[in-house]
């Protein structure tokens, strides 16, 4: 019996996972990948660490996509989580869980999980092409035949193509698993989309998603490198509250990140495409709401009559944060705790509960996680990952229009469908 030869574009968790996936079935599988190596991305995961899954219910999974989340239940129930974690296990990766339910692998080291799916690809006998970049989707009668590439070489993280060298490589299926347009020294430079227009499907404006913000003023850039744990984020369009975050969160010298700013920027960058106002408020005390935080400072003003405010601020917030507060409330920082009157107490209480950044921007495509739209789904069966407009070809990963919060979410999407999309484009006739 002939092998069912298929093509898998793109090396990435999507691409790598659908592709061995594939040859483990006994398909003839060709990956290839237009960068200099496969897994580009995914090695720098996580900073280098790499957050494989998430161990939360399939339920509270799906809510942290934003809004498609329904349409990975398919792939989903036929590989998960604990799939997932066997799957890393079986393949010399073990993994370890941490708090909020995040996997990684238990070295910490992403290129290591890089090279144990290349080398199980390997061991499966699929054939990986680097340098070389499918520049176009062969279709006849309404079904994929097969694709045509050329040779690439990577010139100052840019990909350059010469198409002199094309050539037509014939293929029973074809799975496009190229991811999105964010962090483009990787390789994700947004090829899928071009090929899926090509052949007649939507793609939805592509923006970056899990992206740091700019601020205007200078206030988060005067405690750039500044981390704050265990704080709540509030997102505000056009002065309505649209979305909050509790966790961690970073100043930069350009305005904010971190893992709770990431989680909001979506909606931000959403709004500000669209030309609304956005601000983003962060509550240092969310553990006191207004009332008890009002007597606690009462209470340090009163302990502590005589001590300096400045000295009195140690107690409520960061050393590198009481300079900047100080600044901007305009209390004298040498001002005993005895004078600290009312209307200074609401000041501070207020800075504590809603510390304002008006958003001026977000960063680009080379800072974001992830991209936000996509292959529009409706043109995709979540049964199988199959296009619904061009027989045996699949769609798998980022270059979907799905995108989710950190925290493993993402990964897992990619890994899921890669590996659906390869059961379905083997099991084929």
């Amino acid at each position: 019996m002939t092998k069912r030869k298929i093509v898998v574009i793109g090396a990435g968790a999507a691409g790598l996972t659908a592709a061995g996936r594939l040859a483990e079935l006994g398909g003839d599988v060709v990956l290839f990948e237009h960068g200099n190596r496969p897994g580009q991305k995914l090695a720098i995961t996580g900073k280098g660490r790499c957050n494989l899954t998430n161990i939360v219910d399939l339920p509270e999974f799906l809510n942290h996509f934003h809004p498609h989340g329904r349409f990975l239940r398919q792939a989903f129930s036929a590989h998960f989580t604990e799939e997932t974690i066997r799957f890393f296990d079986s393949i010399g990766v073990p993994t370890v869980t941490e708090r909020g339910g995040r996997v990684f692998p238990a070295d910490n080291q992403a290129k290591n999980v890089v090279e144990a799916l290349v080398q199980w690809n390997n061991r499966n006998g699929v054939l990986i092409y680097q340098n070389l970049s499918v520049e176009k989707l062969l279709v006849e009668s309404g079904k994929v035949t097969g694709v045509k590439t050329c040779k690439t070489e990577v010139v100052k993280n840019k990909i350059r193509k010469n198409h002199t060298t094309e050539q037509i490589f014939e293929a029973d299926a074809v799975i496009v698993t190229t991811g999105g347009a964010s962090y483009p020294a990787t390789g994700s430079t947004g090829d899928g989309y071009r090929l899926a227009k090509a052949v007649g499907h939507t793609v939805s404006t592509i923006r970056p998603a899990l992206v740091p913000l700019e601020t205007a003023g200078d206030l988060a850039g005067k405690m750039k490198d500044l981390s704050l744990k265990n704080v709540t984020a509030k997102v505000w369009i056009n002065g309505k509250k649209k979305n909050e975050a509790f966790g961690e969160m970073k100043f930069t010298k350009f305005g904010l990140t971190g893992p709770i700013i990431l989680t909001l920027s979506g909606e931000v960058v959403d709004a500000l495409e669209a030309g609304h106002k956005a601000a983003l408020t962060i509550d240092l005390k969310p553990a006191l709401d207004d009332k008890k935080l009002d007597a606690r400072l009462l209470r340090e003003f009163d302990q502590h009559g005589k001590r300096q405010f400045r000295k009195i601020l140690k107690e409520l917030m960061p050393m590198a944060m009481i300079p900047h507060c100080m600044e901007n409330l305009g209390i004298l920082p040498d001002k005993p705790g005895h004078q600290i009157n009312a209307e200074d107490r609401k000041r501070l209480k207020n800075w504590l509960k809603e510390l304002r950044f008006e958003i001026s921007g977000y960063r680009p495509f080379s800072e974001a996680i992830i991209t936000a739209g996509g292959i529009v789904l409706k043109e995709v069966d979540p049964k199988t990952m199959e296009s619904r407009k061009v027989k045996d070809l699949y769609f798998a990963g980022e270059v979907l229009d799905i995108q989710a919060d950190t925290g493993g979410y993402n990964l897992q999407a990619a890994f899921s469908t890669g590996r659906l999309a390869a059961e379905s484009a083997i099991s084929q006739p």
